[in-house]
Parts: C-alpha cells; structure tokens; sequence
C-alpha cells in the first residue's frame, strides 16, 4: 500500500514534468496530475498541488525581484534543504515503522513462549531508545540543516549589499527588493517552523504507538504468564488423577490375577467334571447294555420257564389219566 508522503512526492514530481512538458502551473489540475501518478486520494492530490503552486509562486516572485545570481544560490539552497530534510523524515518515518512492525512481531511471539516474549521485550525496549536517540539525532540534522540555510541566505544578503554598493544609483529598487526578499525569507522561515512542527508531530505519535504497543506486550506478556500458571495447575492435578488411577489399576490387575487364577482352577476343575461326567455315562452306557442283556436274557428264560411249566402242565394231566390212583410226583427243579 502506497504511503501518503509517497503520494505527495510523487505529486510534485508529476507536477514538475507537466510544467517541463509545456504546461504552465496554473494550468495543473487534480486530474493531470492523477492521470500521471495513478495513486493516492484526490484529496491528498489537491493540497499537494496547492502548496507546490504556491512554493513556485513564491519562487518565481523571488527570482523575478533578485538578481539571477542570488536567486539561483537561494533556489540551489533551498532545494538541497528541501530534498535533504524530506529525506531525513522518509527514512526517519520508514525507522519508525520497521520498529513498530517489529514491536508487533514480538507482541505476537509473545504468545507462544513467555522467555521468547520476555526477549522481545528488551529488543524492542533497545529499539525504542534506539528510535529516541536517532530522533534527537534527525532533530540536531534539521537544526544544523536550518543553520546552513540561514548562512547560504546570510551569503545571500552579503552578495546583495555588494550588488547595492557596486549599484548607488538603483539604491530606491534595491532596498524595496530587500523588503521583498526579507518578507520571503521570513515566510520560508515559517514553512521550515511548520516542517519542523510536523516531524515533531509524526515522531510524537509515533513514541505514543510505541508506548502502546509496548502496554500491549506487556498485558500479552501477563496473559501468557496466567495461561502457564494455569496450565501448570491443571498438569499438577493430572498427575494426582494419573496416580490415583495407577493405585487403581494396580488394585484391577491384582484382582485380575485373582480372577484368573480362579478361573484357571475352574477350568481345569470343569475339565475333570467333564472327564469323571463322560466317564460316568461311559459306565452308565455300558450298564444299560448289560442291563438289556440281562433283561433278554430274563426273557429268554422266563420263557423257557413258562415253556416248561407248560409242558408239566401238560405232563400232570397226562398222568392223571393214565394212572389216577397213583399220586403225582412233583417236578425235580
């Protein structure tokens, strides 16, 4: 995402090459300037481009009221300031901002590990005084850049005094060059006050987001503590729950010995109920064909048993008739 400050740059760049290619400054419009940097809001566009009409305004009134000399060694001046201080403030911002992504960075690192987080802390800590030592060092650059800016006006004057000396007979046009000159400097002298203004601003705001991404880690910092502390509770009393249930286990398995034991001696003592219960009906099998043995033969002899009372009968009548005076003898057995 373009930055604001690159848009402006990129205005007055887009400015200056209309006005090389032939268009004159008045002549600039919000919509040229757009067609040619394709970025940035119209708005920002259009304050960019009012002050840089108003810088060329200016200029060419100072090199119109000035000597081509002067006016070129202040315009050459000014331009180096300018370019000078605008890059100062780039890079100074692009610090700042490096720093704050990095402070975000370790804010979420934070998270993860409180050792990690506790490092980036003292890195961003170093940063942040880094950051407050190089302002002061871009604010000593601005002062020293203002006082070479002064001297190359003071030359500025010297060489006008000059010019007035070598020139008594236009002294009336001089000196109302002179009021115009200083009324230029006083304004231009006013714009680097607002610049400077404005660097303070972006390097206050940009301390306060400091400051605040550091409350932020810190708050991450305490919240990660809490999680740990937390986390070390809940451990603390998974390892009594793990005990517990180890005693427990050690009871099951004892009682699973047990068990099993008892269950081996059932086993084996159904194994030899089963043998003695098979060995049993074997007995029994075998009794009861010997028992159908014996009844076939009770049969077979109760048979013969009927047969042979049968023929006595037969035999007691027979005698009875042939001899019935004599009696009848019983049977031998």
């Amino acid at each position: 995402m373009s930055r604001v400050s690159d848009t402006r740059q990129r205005t007055r760049h887009a400015a200056a090459k209309l006005v090389a290619d032939g268009r004159r400054p008045h002549e600039l419009t919000v919509d040229l300037v757009y067609t040619e940097i394709r970025q940035g809001s119209r708005t920002t566009i259009n304050d960019e481009l009012k002050l840089w009409k108003d810088e060329q305004a200016k200029v060419d009134a100072l090199s119109a009221a000035l000597p081509a000399p002067v006016a070129n060694a202040m315009l050459a001046a000014w331009a180096v300031a300018v370019e000078h201080g605008e890059r100062v403030f780039d890079e100074r911002r692009m610090e700042v901002e490096a720093e704050l992504t990095q402070a975000i960075t370790g804010a979420e690192a934070a998270k993860a590990a409180q050792a990690e987080a506790a490092a980036d802390m003292a890195t961003i800590r170093e940063s942040a005084e880094r950051a407050r030592g190089e302002a002061m060092t871009a604010r000593a650059d601005a002062l020293r850049e203002r006082d070479a800016k002064d001297a190359a006006l003071q030359r500025a004057a010297d060489s006008e005094s000059r010019l007035v000396a070598e020139r008594s007979e236009s002294q009336s046009r001089l000196d109302t060059q002179r009021d115009a000159h200083e009324q230029q400097l006083n304004q231009q002298r006013e714009a680097l006050a607002a610049s400077e203004a404005r660097l303070r601003d972006e390097l206050a705001r940009a301390t306060d987001r400091l400051e605040g991404v550091q409350k932020h880690v810190l708050l991450q910092v305490a919240e990660a503590r809490e999680v740990q502390r937390r986390a070390e509770d809940q451990l603390a009393k998974a390892l009594q729950r793990n005990e517990r249930l180890s005693s427990d286990a050690e009871s099951l398995r004892a009682e699973a010995a047990s068990l099993t034991s008892q269950l081996q001696r059932s086993a084996q003592e159904c194994a030899s109920a089963t043998a003695t219960a098979a060995r049993l009906q074997a007995e029994r099998d075998d009794l009861m064909i010997r028992l159908a043995t014996t009844n076939g033969h009770l049969e077979a002899t109760t048979q013969q048993v009927s047969e042979l009372m049968g023929r006595l009968g037969i035999l007691d009548e027979t005698t009875k008739t042939t001899a019935p005076g004599r009696k009848r003898s019983r049977p031998s057995t």
